[in-house]
């Protein structure tokens, strides 16, 4: 059975659209990310407190790609859209778990409810 998915993300969620022969499918995934992170850190030996708030976001972000890319990994072809910096984020994530030749187009966009996510999902995929 072939599978398309259409994937809006930021830092915040990523809304997945699976569209098969069988039908469509929408499945949310939460990053649980504050726009600006607050990570509460003393004095440390591994670097000044900037630095370490920097490795825990991009370690949370890093966990929250992985669970995306273990929704998505099988896919046929993989369309992500999304306001910022998350879907090169993603795309380079996606290289290096060897599944870049699934990925059929990258757009940017602004937000967007489930049902225009879904429906541009449907009419690249369906048409």
């Amino acid at each position: 059975m072939k599978s398309g998915i259409g994937l809006w993300i930021d830092h915040r969620q990523a809304v997945i659209v699976v569209v098969t022969d069988a039908g469509e499918e929408t499945k949310h995934i939460i990053s649980n990310m504050e726009k600006r992170v607050r990570f509460s850190s003393g004095a440390s030996e591994d670097g000044s407190q900037e630095d370490v708030r920097d490795r825990q976001f991009g370690n949370h972000l890093n966990s929250y790609y992985d669970e995306v890319i273990a929704v998505i990994r099988d896919a046929d072809a993989i369309q992500i859209f999304g306001p910022g910096e998350a879907k090169g984020e993603l795309e380079k994530r996606l290289k290096h778990a060897g599944v870049k030749g699934q990925i059929v187009g990258i757009e940017t966009v602004d937000k967007m409810t489930d049902r225009q996510i879904a429906a541009k999902v449907r009419e690249h995929f369906l048409a």
